[in-house]
């Protein structure tokens, strides 16, 4: 029950999307050494989320709808000499907005947790 309810699921998908642009934002510093690697990012979540509500394809061939997933970008900083796009000062700030995502999701988690435990007659 708990599950199906619409702030649930969204705190779910941002929690979901906080953690797969972490992915990229780890990969990112992983390879700010290596030549020719092009930063990798995630639309915002606001995008990603209205786009879910559109049409979606459930397979490659169906037409017009899209996958479901957000969409990764390549970073539009400068490159390096060598190629290299990954500036470690833009991923650290980014892995302190995805911080903040994941946070909001939890703490939005835990207050419909709360919302629905004081309904019920419960205490936390």
């Amino acid at each position: 029950m708990f599950e199906s309810l619409k702030i649930v699921k969204m705190a779910h998908a941002l929690a979901d999307h906080a953690g797969s642009r972490q992915v990229l934002v780890s990969r990112n510093i992983a390879n700010a050494d290596t030549p020719g690697f092009k930063a990798l990012d995630m639309g915002s979540f606001a995008d990603s989320f209205r786009e879910a509500g559109a049409m979606r394809a459930t397979r490659a061939a169906h037409v017009g709808g899209s996958q479901g997933q957000a969409q990764i970008v390549q970073s539009p900083l400068g490159a390096d000499p060598n190629g290299n796009t990954v500036s470690l000062d833009q991923e650290m700030v980014r892995a302190a907005q995805i911080r903040q995502e994941h946070d909001l999701a939890l703490s939005i988690y835990r207050a419909s947790s709360d919302i629905l435990r004081a309904s019920l007659g419960r205490r936390g």
